[in-house]
């Protein structure tokens, strides 16, 4: 790789960090950062009744103890990196955290604790924890294409996002100049190596390193206000001056996150489509089906194929999630916590549902561009009375959505945790962020209102 590094580049992409208003946001970006604070917190909150949340709260309190950032289950505090650490592994528990271009994966649920805890800590207002948010967002989507060209194996989130949680971190902590430069490169040459289809193949709380990805980047920030120094960021590299010198000019985030209806990977989501599609089109009943034939490409056939017996196994699935949606017509908490996995209706659909790779749909999603993030799948239903019904290949599309749509998902997951009243108080509070004069009112809601 080309280590020239180009000095313009790096300096515009520090200045960036370092010098964002809110003011000077376009307000298309404003608009969609909102909502993605607001989606980031209901995923917060409904991740915090999954295991790993637990297990990590109770780890982060213990290891990365302190007094300065709330833990959303509501049991604490801890340290920024511990807090923005427990937190993560919340936001990502159940998979309905969003995706955004050339990532392949999940900027959010890193973004949202690491400035979380960094603003709680500092006592930011609510700008200025939206401003590191949106830095956060621009960063991790120009790294993440960076990275996923350099690296041959699939790394997870984590990777990539550790940079731009320090990047969303130094802003808050209003680092120099070259403090930013250090942070980002610290956060890079720390980054988790997440073999991320390994995980695939035995699914696990691991996932996509998500709270690694938020930790490093806390850690990798305040190291650098220390006077830690790191190496060089990719981002600066000649190899990719074309894929960030437009930072600060064009904000690809207010296009180009995407929200997740169901609680599972979006690898396996046009199989849902398209089988919802057959049962609408010709009012079929779960109880009439003899076999599900799923036809797909290589990584959404790879996904797991036994029963599960965690959350992860489930979400990591094709059979599961499918079997769900096509009993119950919705996949979230309740489908893919654990005290589901014993249904004998869901179980025996399961048994009779097939996952099959296909040629020519491996060929499409070979063929998608890097803009590119429609995925294809077909599904053949046959009845017990002998009918069969094919969809033919169905796009899934990265849908769009609007406050409207968003805070209904919002109020479905937040109502797991939270009375409707204290539902109420807080869609407002979250409308009128950038109002807020200390995020602290928002960090002091967890305490009140979450059961711990």
């Amino acid at each position: 790789m080309e280590s020239k590094i180009k000095m313009k580049s790096k300096y515009k992409t520090a200045s960036f960090i370092r010098e964002l208003k809110w003011e000077s946001l376009p307000e298309a970006v404003k608009r969609k950062a909102l909502m993605c604070l607001l989606d980031n917190l209901g995923v917060t909150l409904v991740g915090t009744l999954a295991p790993v949340s637990r297990i990590a709260a109770d780890y982060a309190r213990e290891s990365w103890s302190g007094d300065t950032s709330t833990i959303a289950t509501g049991c604490g505090k801890a340290s920024a990196a511990g807090a923005a650490f427990a937190n993560a592994c919340a936001a990502n528990a159940l998979d309905l955290d969003d995706d955004a271009i050339y990532t392949r994966g999940h900027p959010g649920a890193q973004l949202f604790p690491a400035t979380l805890a960094v603003a709680e800590k500092t006592a930011a207002s609510g700008k200025e924890l939206l401003e590191a948010l949106v830095i956060g967002y621009e960063i991790s989507i120009r790294a993440g294409r960076c990275w996923h060209d350099l690296h041959q194996i699939y790394q997870a989130c984590g990777s990539w996002g550790s940079v731009g949680c320090a990047a969303a971190a130094a802003h808050l902590l209003q680092l120099s100049h070259e403090q930013v430069d250090n942070a980002m490169g610290i956060a890079e040459y720390h980054a988790p190596n997440a073999p991320m289809m390994r995980d695939i193949d035995n699914p696990t709380m691991v996932k996509h390193a998500i709270g690694w990805g938020a930790m490093n980047g806390v850690t990798s920030a305040q190291l650098a206000q220390n006077g830690y120094t790191g190496m060089p960021s990719l981002l600066h590299m000649e190899k990719y001056e074309d894929w960030v010198s437009d930072i600060g000019d064009t904000y690809w985030m207010a296009d180009w996150v995407f929200y997740k209806e169901w609680a599972s990977c979006a690898w396996g989501h046009a199989a849902g489509v398209a089988a919802l599609k057959l049962m609408d089109e010709y009012h079929i009943e779960p109880s009439q089906i003899e076999k599900v034939r799923v036809n797909t490409f290589e990584e959404a056939a790879a996904l797991y194929k036994g029963y599960p017996r965690t959350t992860e196994e489930a979400q990591f699935s094709i059979k599961w999630p499918l079997a769900c949606l096509i009993v119950d017509r919705e996949l979230g908490p309740k489908q893919i916590l654990e005290k589901r996995f014993s249904d004998p209706v869901i179980l025996g659909l399961f048994d009779r549902i097939e996952v099959v790779l296909d040629p020519e749909i491996d060929n499409l999603y070979r063929g998608m561009k890097e803009m590119d993030l429609r995925m294809h799948s077909a599904v053949e239903i046959t009845l017990i009375d002998g009918r069969y019904f094919d969809s033919g290949i169905v796009e899934r599309k990265a849908d769009k959505w609007n406050e409207v749509s968003l805070e209904r998902k919002f109020r479905q997951l937040a109502s797991y945790v939270l009375e409707a009243d204290a539902l109420d108080v807080l869609v407002k509070m979250i409308w009128g962020f950038n109002n807020v004069t200390d995020i602290r009112e928002l960090t002091r809601f967890f305490e009140k209102y979450l059961p711990g």
